[in-house]
């Protein structure tokens, strides 16, 4: 997953001294594969467990293993949860959010308060703050000049005002944390190969975020159908870009069952209009019975006729 991706400062070496103490440690199993073993010689680890973090998932994660090894509960991590707990991460979810950022464990206690307050400074509420640090884990991993970084970008990429950029990043707040590479790209394929006018890229990115990392082959397949062979317009597109996160056989389906039964028919200028709204949205029956004025087994006859 490409938000998923950790900053280096996280991944440095464990020095050789490091190293040594690790294994001088009495009792632990040295031939081990898994942080499961260590479990009984290691308080730390108990007590992670105990908090819901899955060692499992953990040791996946480069040198995250050696990391929590080197730890101390009451000296390095309570400080952490307390701090989490603060931020507004809830009780039950500090085990998984771990799970999936057991790195925050080895942070400057007050690098990551200031990280906090930037965001405060940047006026995102306490609620705000606390929801885009649960949906994007490794944000407060991110330096004060990254985050300012990236909210400008956003906001010039798609010359959106504060209030929007911030609206922008609580939605989908790996925005901050994934490569910009991706969204740079996206933006091109939008303006230069999908031919969208920069105001209505504004407005798509605006009302789904998502297709600012969504698969380029993805977005150039699903406009391709809609503009190319169901006729919509870029000016409709602009308007319900949701459709751009459907998936493309269901617009397919669903548009050749209209076709077949001649009702088809995607300009609002006339009286039997069906929005992609409706074409997308709504489960099959509605689609059917509302959209289609058709049964669901007539649907599902057509479909293995295709």
């Amino acid at each position: 997953d490409w938000d998923d991706i950790p900053p280096s400062s996280a991944l440095e070496e464990i020095s050789e001294e490091e190293a040594v103490q690790i294994i001088a440690e009495p009792l632990l199993p040295l031939q081990s594969s898994t942080l499961q073993d260590y479990v009984d010689h290691s308080e730390t680890l108990a007590k992670l467990v105990h908090l819901g973090v899955d060692l499992s998932q953990v040791e996946k994660r480069q040198k995250a293993g050696q990391l929590l090894l080197t730890l101390d509960f009451e000296k390095d991590i309570r400080k952490i949860l307390l701090f989490l707990k603060d931020v507004g991460v809830e009780d039950n979810q500090l085990g998984p959010f771990l799970t999936k950022n057991p790195y925050i464990l080895a942070e400057d206690l007050e690098a990551l308060e200031t990280r906090v307050a930037y965001l405060k400074s940047k006026k995102f509420a306490k609620a705000e703050i606390a929801q885009m640090v649960s949906r994007a884990p490794y944000l407060l991993l991110f330096s004060v000049e990254r985050l300012d970084n990236r909210l400008g970008f956003f906001k010039n990429e798609l010359g959106l005002s504060v209030k929007k950029t911030k609206d922008l990043v609580i939605r989908l707040p790996r925005l901050l944390t994934g490569k910009l590479e991706p969204v740079k790209e996206n933006l091109q394929v939008c303006q230069i190969e999908l031919g969208f006018q920069r105001s209505e890229i504004q407005q798509i990115a605006f009302k789904t975020p998502k297709i600012l990392t969504a698969s380029k082959k993805r977005l150039k397949q699903t406009f391709d159908y809609l503009h190319n062979i169901m006729g919509i317009p870029h000016h409709m597109l602009t308007r319900f870009p949701q459709v751009f996160n459907s998936k493309l056989l269901r617009i397919k389906e669903r548009h050749m069952f209209l076709t077949f039964l001649g009702r088809a028919q995607y300009d609002p200028a006339q009286p039997s209009y069906i929005s992609l709204d409706q074409l997308v949205s709504l489960p099959d029956e509605v689609f059917c019975t509302e959209i289609a004025k058709a049964s669901i087994q007539d649907f599902e006859k057509f479909l293995k006729t295709l």
